[in-house]
């Protein structure tokens, strides 16, 4: 069990971070550490991740989300479909300056979430426990969602959160063609990015949709 130590887990992120060639502080860090310490926790009574080896978290949850670090702008983002806090928590980590909204309708999840912002000291995070399409929320800049549904549905019941110049950032796996040629009308890919996930088998991209 020594790779799953305190110290074990942060030399697999930090190793990861590197890999990705992102600049994050040790505090950050020791922050990201702190989050995954909680849901290894949690994850034992509720259930809030299907991954259970905490080296497999650190890759399959804060690398994944770490990994769209360099497309994130603007002033406020939404994570919808949040789960236990993913990528939306690691990305208020990274980003203390910018308005991070985490949205999921499952009760459990976004009580580990509230858990995890008090804790944390996350003063940028804002946590919603509902539905999608009963929310109304000032404008968006990014609506983020990760494996939350296909990109169809994602625009469908999130286009209302995203100002008219704002995107929709999709984390997905293969190169998802299908979904694409089912793209709204009015909406179109703006650009894709091959995402280098360590640790991780499997494609993975990001695709940046918005309005014509």
């Amino acid at each position: 069990m020594n790779q799953f130590t305190h110290d074990g887990l942060e030399s697999a992120l930090k190793n990861g971070i590197k890999t990705l060639g992102l600049t994050i502080s040790d505090q950050q860090v020791d922050l990201l550490i702190r989050y995954l310490n909680l849901l290894i926790k949690w994850n034992k009574a509720y259930n809030l991740t299907a991954v259970r080896n905490p080296l497999e978290m650190v890759n399959r949850h804060l690398l994944d989300s770490l990994s769209i670090v360099p497309y994130i702008e603007g002033d406020r983002i939404i994570d919808v479909g949040s789960g236990p806090g993913l990528p939306g928590i690691p990305l208020a980590i990274c980003y203390p300056e910018r308005a991070v909204t985490t949205l999921d309708s499952n009760g459990k999840k976004t009580r580990f979430q509230q858990q995890v912002k008090t804790e944390l000291s996350l003063e940028n995070l804002t946590i919603v426990n509902d539905r999608v399409e009963n929310c109304q929320f000032e404008l968006f800049d990014q609506v983020i969602s990760r494996a939350f549904a296909s990109i169809e549905d994602m625009i469908k019941w999130t286009h209302q959160l995203c100002k008219k110049e704002g995107v929709f950032l999709a984390m997905k796996g293969l190169y998802p063609e299908d979904e694409l040629s089912a793209l709204p009308d009015g909406f179109e890919l703006k650009t894709c990015h091959r995402l280098q996930v360590p640790e991780t088998e499997g494609e993975r991209h990001l695709l940046v949709l918005g309005r014509r």
